[in-house]
């Protein structure tokens, strides 16, 4: 496992080169979050999110969301004409920060996130690194940094520790100690909380409703 420097804005061009040759190789790749650290692959790779649930220990039933670059590159993985305008307006309100929105997949996507090929998990995150890899090398897989039902790593050093030589490069943001993104299904006629983190579910409501302005 190699840790590589990551920190700045934007951060260092050879970090993200680093971490883009992993996750094209099918690889994992450690990458800090406005939340926590978490593991990273590319879904589209044959092979590579297999490797993330096993690393994980995590059963294929929990799906995997995904970070992207923006709302663009969320709407091209859902079937546009089905997603609300309540969903549009919490992306645009909240995006990047912690918010993932569940969305219905678009139905000819060849990306492995788990056992639903029904929905996806979607969240633009307020950080550097991860946004310059999915401006990179296009929306990726991720999950909280630690094995399944274990407290996810806040530190480079602590997922190395952690998770050793299951993970083949970590880009060291500094510590990432934040609250878990609050989680939100949108694909029915209504918002639905399906976690509540760092956003409150009033704000969502709120949002959803064009209350806002």
């Amino acid at each position: 496992m190699a840790i590589v420097d990551a920190r700045g804005d934007p951060p260092p061009v050879e970090a993200i080169n680093a971490a883009v040759a992993i996750l094209r190789a099918g690889g994992i790749a450690g990458v800090p979050t406005d939340t926590v650290y978490g593991l990273a692959a590319d879904p589209f790779r044959a092979g590579a999110t297999d490797r993330l649930f096993k690393v994980k220990r995590r059963p294929r039933t929990f799906e995997l969301p995904v970070l992207v670059a923006d709302i663009d590159q969320a709407l091209a993985l859902t079937v546009a004409a089905a997603v609300a305008p309540a969903a549009e307006r919490l992306m645009a309100w909240f995006w990047p920060g912690p918010l993932t929105v569940v969305l219905p997949r678009r139905p000819d996507l060849n990306a492995d996130l788990g056992s639903d090929d029904a929905t996806i998990g979607l969240r633009c995150p307020n950080h550097p690194v991860p946004l310059a890899l999915c401006r990179a090398i296009g929306p990726i897989a991720t999950t909280s940094a630690n094995r399944h039902g274990e407290d996810p790593a806040t530190s480079a050093a602590a997922l190395a520790a952690a998770l050793g030589s299951a993970v083949e490069v970590v880009l060291d943001g500094g510590p990432c100690t934040g609250s878990p993104s609050t989680v939100v299904d949108c694909t029915g006629a209504e918002p639905r909380l399906l976690r509540e983190g760092r956003l409150s579910w009033d704000d969502v409501l709120a949002v959803a409703a064009g209350a806002t302005s």
